[in-house]
């Protein structure tokens, strides 16, 4: 058996996650700019849904990266 990973987002009490909170978001994002899996991450499936949901409205704003390294 594996080390279970608690969900950060309900340790702080979070009810929703921030579309505007670039900081956070860009920690549940690979290198290349894809969103991380519950697995990686340790989110429990609500939080992970808002956080997936969270990312793409930050995406649509320009203030996370679609694809990271894209015109490097």
């Amino acid at each position: 058996m594996g080390f279970q990973k608690v969900c950060r987002f309900c340790e702080q009490g979070a009810r929703k996650i921030d579309y505007k909170d670039a900081a956070t978001l860009e920690r549940f994002l690979t290198d290349r700019g894809k969103i991380l899996p519950r697995r990686a991450t340790g989110s429990c499936a609500r939080h992970q849904r808002q956080l997936s949901t969270a990312i793409k409205r930050a995406r649509l704003l320009a203030l996370v990266p679609y694809i990271e390294g894209y015109y490097d």
